[in-house]
């Protein structure tokens, strides 16, 4: 495992106020944590906790009072990480209520500064919902983990945001034949493109690794396909200028409608991501445990991105490994993290018997081996 390359890695992480953990600060295995312990003592929370420093959100919630600690208004998270250079780097976040404030090396600053400083790629029981759940969960997924590979991706999202506000404001007070209408209009193509051009760039990426990964790991003879449903159809070899020309033709083609209804019915915030296991949709057709296996497989593809494009090996956090894998598996895939240059927080109700460092979870207190 510990090979001559230099990787980013969390060196500890300090937490107040943070779900039943109580407060305290732990230093972190350069390679390989294990959290375990039984059910329902915090093991979840922990990970939750490394997850919350690194994004500023919940594998588990949306709602920031369910991560402070009952009956407290104040939530602190605080880490230091080396990045490839081995240089110290300080983050926390500060949670006052329900407003975050965002600090890099102790000086408060802007959240889209400090997403991708510390790479994170998630596995968790929840992340089946990314087949079987509606749109906006894929979206909102592959709109964090393409900002974590290309910062601007992030900025083009929130100029979005703010304009596909704006142009619904204007549709639904009928003003529509206005200049400003016509100057939002044009920012909502042209940013709605730069959108639509990065998932397919994404997406092309992805889902070649997507599919070597799947099969290397879990079935040599299938084959598994990311698909890009975008609004504008079929994006792949098609120039800016061809989806501009279809943008604006669908606008004009879709106006007495959104006029009629007052809301916006185009955009890349209608996309959707399929994937297909041997042709078929996988959220209708594949099993249980094919559905695990293609969400690990995204997660080892999307470390693989991440390390080509950054060039850093991101953080890998897994939680509850026996509910996922049989033995064989567990070990195959266990095998897999200890050859690769990457740190690992994994949650398990039984110690796995790999070299690195252990946390025993108990009603909340954290003991390390």
């Amino acid at each position: 495992m510990k090979g001559k390359e230099i990787a980013m890695y969390l060196d500890q992480i300090s937490f107040n106020n943070f779900r039943c953990l109580a407060d305290g600060k732990l230093k972190f295995d350069r390679y390989f944590n294990l959290i375990y312990g039984k059910n329902g003592q915090g093991k979840t929370s922990l990970i939750e906790a490394v997850h919350f420093l690194a994004t500023g959100k919940s594998f588990r919630t949306k709602k920031v009072k369910e991560i402070r600690k009952y009956n407290f208004n104040r939530l602190i998270v605080f880490g230091k990480y080396k990045n490839k250079d081995l240089s110290e780097n300080a983050i926390a976040i500060d949670v006052n209520e329900d407003k975050k404030d965002f600090y890099i090396d102790r000086e408060k600053d802007k959240y889209i500064n400090y997403v991708g400083l510390l790479n994170i790629i998630s596995f968790i029981p929840e992340d089946i919902e990314l087949i079987i759940g509606n749109p906006g969960v894929r979206r909102n997924f592959f709109n964090y983990e393409i900002s974590q590979a290309k910062k601007e991706y992030l900025q083009s999202i929130v100029n979005f945001e703010k304009i596909l506000k704006v142009r619904n404001k204007l549709i639904k007070e009928k003003k529509t034949g206005e200049e400003i209408y016509k100057i939002y209009n044009e920012k909502f193509i042209e940013e709605g493109l730069n959108i639509v051009l990065n998932r397919q760039e994404f997406i092309k990426k992805i889902s070649i690794l997507l599919n070597l990964n799947y099969r290397k790991l879990f079935d040599e003879n299938s084959e598994l396909k990311l698909k890009y449903d975008c609004f504008l159809g079929d994006v792949e070899k098609k120039t800016r200028e061809e989806l501009k020309e279809k943008f604006e033709v669908l606008c004009k083609r879709k106006s007495e409608r959104e006029k009629f209804l007052g809301y916006s019915l185009l955009g890349p915030q209608k996309d959707d991501f399929i994937f297909e296991l041997n042709g078929k949709n996988a959220k209708a057709y594949s099993s249980q445990g094919e559905k695990k296996s293609i969400i690990f497989s995204l997660k080892i593809s999307e470390i693989d991105i991440l390390i080509k494009e950054k060039k850093e090996y991101p953080i890998f956090l897994m939680d509850d490994i026996a509910s996922y894998f049989d033995e064989v598996r567990k070990k195959s895939i266990l095998s897999y993290f200890v050859n690769k240059k990457i740190q690992c927080f994994i949650t398990s109700t039984e110690d796995l018997g790999i070299e690195g460092k252990k946390f025993i979870v108990e009603k909340g207190k954290i003991i390390n081996e």
